[in-house]
């Protein structure tokens, strides 16, 4: 066997995959949530021959390295066995891994001071990604620990892609410039399309738009992220969720000026209460379309703002690539939103994308193609598995 045990580490949850690599199948995975109070959840799914059997469980887990027994408690009594099915690695996403990590990495004690010392980058994400890795180390202390980064897959940018226009001194002290996110699914992804297409990643040019709650847009060249959305934080670019995306940076200090709001709050406003959940007071990208196609106004001005973004990006992805062979949708929106992704590519066709309404409208679990056969770009709908990529780059790593 050649199992690998996929952590994803929050400041409060942990979520958890176990898969089996010959044949890349996923034998469990589960969700410890609300650690540090009495009350937390502990959800476990054992998935065999397609079906899945769903556990459940609340109780106190007052840190992370409890959360992991819990989660070995799980797999005792429910399985699947850990005797029957040894990780052979651990593998963890991290948020954010500056400019000094680009590929898969073993855990030393000193890559965990650099995670630690990107935390300025990332202060809500990479203190609790340390967490689970040591957490995670103290339950399985006999196999390679591997971090694998959500801005690795980005640092293929050019300089002209990366650069702030910001006094060049202050931008090196401080580490300002362009990292990227959702960078582990921009990959999987683009890959999973390359093989469905029978074509050579390192052919192909595509644009891959991951729309979930957090959103992101990036340009591939030959497999190579050119141009991407998120920067410095995942608060650039897109309008997402509750994110602006782009805004004019000097809202900031308007803000401050004119209504003496503060810097704790005015990242609370921006990364919290903005995107489509302020615009609409939606927060479900499902209810959002839903009410307008009904012909509410307010929520018809909100997505058109969305999709207006989503627009302005693949505009300037196309001209960044100068010659475009796939658009590819992913995540929950991307993967399950019709109307996002009509919307987006109406009256595109003089760019050579010509969307089939038919095939739009399907819905699948399987990667698929909703672009006409005679489109010259190809448009399609690839499910993203982070997980799954995290646990190749795991094994590749040891």
């Amino acid at each position: 066997m050649t199992a690998v045990l996929v952590i994803n580490s929050g400041s409060s949850s942990f979520k958890y995959q176990l898969i089996e690599m010959v044949g890349e199948t996923t034998l469990a995975r589960g969700l410890v949530e609300r650690i540090g109070s009495e009350d937390a959840h502990v959800t476990h799914e054992v998935i065999e021959n397609g079906s899945t059997e769903k556990f459940e469980q609340t109780r106190s887990i007052p840190n992370h390295t409890e959360g992991f027994a819990v989660m070995l408690g799980a797999f005792t009594a429910h399985g699947p066995s850990l005797d029957e099915h040894p990780p052979v690695a651990v593998g963890h996403r991290v948020v954010h891994g500056g400019a000094r990590f680009f590929e898969p990495t073993v855990v030393t004690d000193l890559v965990k001071i650099n995670i630690q010392d990107l935390s300025e980058l990332a202060p809500l994400h990479n203190p609790a990604n340390v967490d689970g890795i040591t957490a995670a180390q103290e339950s399985f202390p006999d196999v390679p620990h591997v971090v694998v980064f959500d801005t690795a897959f980005h640092q293929t940018l050019p300089p002209a892609a990366y650069t702030y226009a910001l006094d060049a001194e202050t931008a090196k002290r401080y580490r300002v410039r362009k990292y990227g996110f959702h960078g582990t699914s921009h990959k999987f992804v683009s890959e999973e399309a390359a093989r469905f297409l029978g074509r050579e990643n390192s052919d192909l040019n595509q644009i891959v738009l991951h729309l979930g709650n957090g959103a992101s847009m990036t340009a591939v060249r030959g497999g190579e992220s050119v141009e991407t959305s998120m920067g410095l934080t995942p608060l650039e670019g897109l309008v997402m969720g509750t994110r602006t995306g782009d805004i004019d940076p000097a809202v900031a200090f308007h803000l401050h000026r004119r209504a003496d709001i503060g810097v704790a709050e005015l990242d609370d406003l921006f990364n919290k209460r903005s995107g489509i959940y302020g615009l609409s007071g939606l927060k479900d990208m499902r209810d959002l379309t839903v009410k307008a196609n009904a012909g509410d106004a307010t929520a018809r001005a909100a997505l058109d703002v969305y999709v207006h973004r989503l627009k302005q990006y693949l505009g300037g992805y196309f001209f960044q690539l100068g010659r475009v062979d796939t658009i590819i949708f992913t995540a929950g929106i991307g993967e399950n939103s019709v109307d996002v992704r009509a919307e987006t590519l109406a009256g595109l066709e003089n760019f050579g994308v010509n969307v089939d309404a038919a095939r739009n409208e399907q819905r699948s679990d399987s990667i698929r193609v909703i672009s006409t056969d005679d489109s010259p770009v190809t448009v399609l709908v690839v499910p993203t598995n982070e997980e799954l990529e995290i646990a190749r780059q795991t094994l590749s790593a040891v």
